[in-house]
């Protein structure tokens, strides 16, 4: 028994010890809530209590196993007997046991997203509906809305506000959609993950007698991260403990980040509302960050009105302040985090793996993967593919690769079809067969047909065809045509852009997110080619560069020690010493759609809490006063997260101080001196096609009167300013046939060889 609390503070234990009715156990951050659970449960065993009669739910089978493993530790194989596992496994266990009760048999297979999306697939196409209206994605999420909130076929279609939102959304046959898919899977003996629930709550709601036999069975329920709970899991547990309401609820409403999955933070809000006579506890010590980090996130955390109230602290060291990393570009941010990383990791010998860097969207990683590349410096990206290997960006590669290579096979495979053009599956292996037989590429044997082969007859000739003049169109004016002007051309005339714009769903707009990211990264390599050597690249160019980076973005698998790039949403759980939250910027953390709603604006700092509160360390915030939108350049105001950090936890300091345009006044960065830098008007998106004349880039100075000198002021030793590269010394002058080069070393990006008549410089300090 004194092994069970020996690790425990006052309030934990008070916890563990008082296991018998309702209770609410408020974890902070770091807070040990894990610990609280398994002990808990161990003492409930060793109180007496039968394991068969305790059901633990978690939301990953890691953290069930995890727990388990604890339990058994402390309280030895009786745990085995546990009901310990996630909502999902543990009501498909049940839902097996009593199928028939709702239809099923218990060998029903349970269906995974792709599956469920490809029946969804199949009916759209059977009841002959616009594909491109009736998105498989975007029907699925509504589908996966409505059983998370247990709205059932029948209720679907009797709702007149459900009807009129989908005539809203240009989608009135979704009723039609729903009660077929569910006959079909009824038909197929086949629930989805949220049948799982819908289904358990649709048996305990029509069969009282089996509800009735798992609550004489279930004495004791214990939820983790309850703030994570949808409304049809809620109601399964409210439903379990009706009658003893032994609940143990564990979670922090201060990270309730998942409402777009339908995680409704209500459920821990109101929970003293449903039972009135639970004890609270509350977890505030921070075993995890140091006192600076945890007073910092406490002073964020406090804006938000629909909370919990809970007083963080840490008993650990002072530490450093939360650093500011501010930087003129995106580009420029990117390389001071990844110097950052490089001085830090010297300077404290600290492991690559100490550090991580988080950002709000996927598209964000590529301009750290680029620089941390430069640098040398080992990554791997977690919750998401790396971005070169995303389809999108792998899509509208592969049509690039196509114009400028015809008898590319794997780029033709893969766009042929890409956006639909009805060139099917069964086309495909046919011209490949040819291609193979005569010893050609898929375009050449294409060539070498007629529309009377049987190998491709009518309609798919014509289709294949078109498709080809399309690429090779494209290819003719690829002449002398500037990278990114192609580029932007290309995604437009495929159909691309037009594709990922239809697609409304949170992955559709982050694949938006992520063509636009390509598309800047396209405008930043012209730019800087156009600057070091004075002509626009060509597309092939660009080619040659980003398969480069590609080669050099392969994984090794044995390579553990190296950063940790995700989104805030995929560090959820996860801690490091040394975190960098970037891109901290209005619009961006927090993002545009969220500044229209309050509870958005809400969550969105609960995002950034956790974000914070990741870090044990030091926490670095960085940000950018212009960054590349669809190849535009657009000023930026800092994030107003940052202006709500207590001053006294933030490190204005610790910026360079030849970073003229930066204030060195703390009061700029917080109260009413950093809302008046944050009232910039900043330029709006771009809502249309840019014109085909060449994009010229935004100047972002360094200096507030950036203005080139005159080339002839410039000299060996001085300390010149380049708009993109920064600060650096001149280190050599010379003729270059007829041109004149400058050899500069910058502070940011080290040594530079730039034709003078093109480098744009401003002396700032002569030799």
């Amino acid at each position: 028994m004194s092994d069970i609390f020996s690790t425990l503070n006052p309030v934990q234990r008070e916890a563990v010890e008082s296991y018998q009715g309702a209770s609410l156990v408020i974890a902070g951050a770091g807070s040990g809530k894990t610990r609280v659970l398994t002990c808990r449960i161990a003492n409930m065993l060793a109180q007496g209590v039968a394991p068969s009669s305790v059901l633990a739910l978690t939301f990953t089978n890691k953290a069930a196993k995890e727990m388990k493993e604890r339990i058994m530790s402390a309280a030895g194989e009786r745990a085995r007997f546990l009901w310990m596992g996630t909502f999902h496994s543990i009501f498909a266990r049940i839902l097996r046991r009593e199928a028939e009760r709702v239809g099923f048999t218990p060998s029903f297979t349970i269906y995974d997203t792709t599956d469920s999306r490809s029946l969804l697939r199949t009916i759209i196409k059977e009841m002959k509906l616009d594909e491109n209206v009736y998105k498989v994605n975007d029907v699925h999420a509504r589908i996966s809305m409505a059983k998370n909130n247990l709205v059932t076929p029948q209720s679907y279609a009797s709702s007149s506000s459900i009807s009129a939102n989908d005539v809203q959304a240009r989608k009135p046959h979704m009723s039609q959609i729903y009660a077929a898919y569910a006959r079909r899977c009824i038909a197929a003996n086949a629930m989805d993950f949220d049948d799982l629930l819908l289904f358990t709550n649709v048996l305990f709601r029509d069969c009282p007698d089996v509800l009735q036999k798992y609550i004489d069975k279930l004495h004791y329920v214990l939820v983790d991260e309850y703030q994570d709970t949808n409304y049809a899991q809620y109601l399964i547990v409210k439903r379990l403990t009706s009658e003893r309401r032994n609940l143990c609820v564990v979670g922090d409403d201060a990270q309730s980040i998942y409402s777009f999955r339908g995680a409704k933070i209500e459920n821990i809000l109101n929970f003293q509302r449903d039972f009135p006579e639970c004890k609270i506890f509350k977890l505030e010590q921070n075993y995890r960050s140091t006192q600076s980090i945890v007073n910092a996130a406490n002073s964020v955390i406090a804006q938000n009105s629909g909370q919990l109230r809970k007083k963080c602290f840490s008993a650990g060291e002072q530490g450093e302040k939360v650093g500011l990393l501010p930087a003129f570009t995106d580009q420029e941010e990117g390389l001071r985090v990844a110097s950052d990383i490089s001085d830090c990791i010297y300077g404290a010998q600290a492991q690559y793996s100490d550090f991580a860097i988080l950002y709000r969207t996927n598209a964000q990683s590529r301009i750290f993967e680029d620089s941390l590349r430069r640098k040398n410096i080992p990554y791997r990206i977690y919750g998401g593919q790396s971005f070169y290997q995303r389809k999108e960006i792998k899509d509208l590669l592969a049509y690039l690769r196509l114009i400028v290579n015809h008898h590319d096979d794997e780029a033709f495979k893969r766009i042929v079809n890409y956006p639909r053009r009805g060139i099917g599956e069964a086309t495909i292996a046919r011209l490949e067969e040819v291609a193979s037989q005569s010893n050609l590429s898929l375009w050449d044997s294409i060539l070498s047909l007629t529309p009377e082969q049987a190998e491709l007859r009518g309609t798919a000739y014509k289709k294949v065809s078109q498709f080809l003049l399309m690429v090779d169109s494209m290819s003719s004016a690829a002449v002398g045509q500037e990278a990114y002007e192609l580029a932007y051309a290309v995604a437009q005339q495929s159909g691309m852009l037009a594709e990922l714009r239809s697609d409304k769903t949170i992955e559709g707009l982050a694949r938006l997110e992520n063509t636009e990211e390509l598309l800047n990264g396209v405008k930043e390599f012209c730019d800087r080619y156009m600057e070091e050597n004075g002509t626009p690249p060509t597309i092939a160019q660009y080619l040659e560069n980003v398969s480069l980076l590609t080669d050099a973005d392969k994984e090794k698998p044995e390579e553990v020690n190296s950063v940790s790039l995700m989104t805030v949403h995929s560090a959820k759980g996860m801690e490091y010493a040394y975190v960098y939250v970037v891109g901290m910027e209005e619009n961006l953390f927090p993002g545009k759609l969220a500044m229209m709603s309050g509870a958005e604006l809400e969550e969105e700092r609960r995002l950034f809490y956790v974000a914070l509160t990741r870090a044990k360390v030091k926490a670095t915030l960085s940000f950018a006063q212009s960054r590349y939108r669809w190849g535009k350049q657009e000023s930026n105001s800092p994030s107003r997260f940052i202006r709500e950090i207590d001053p006294a936890y933030l490190n204005i300091s610790a910026m360079s101080p030849d970073e003229d345009s930066f204030s060195q006044d703390p009061d700029d960065y917080t109260g009413e001196g950093f809302a008046r830098r944050s009232a910039k008007p900043t330029l709006a998106r771009p809502a249309h096609t840019p014109s085909h004349a060449p994009m010229q880039r935004k100047k972002s100075p360094l200096s507030v009167n950036f203005t080139p000198s005159n080339t002839d002021s410039i000299a060996v030793g001085a300390l010149v300013e380049h708009k993109s590269f920064g600060r650096g010394k001149v280190l050599d002058i010379e003729d270059a046939g007829g041109d004149v080069k400058v050899t500069v070393d910058f502070k940011l990006v080290g040594k530079k060889s730039l034709l003078m008549k093109y480098a744009k410089l401003m002396v700032v300090e002569k030799k």
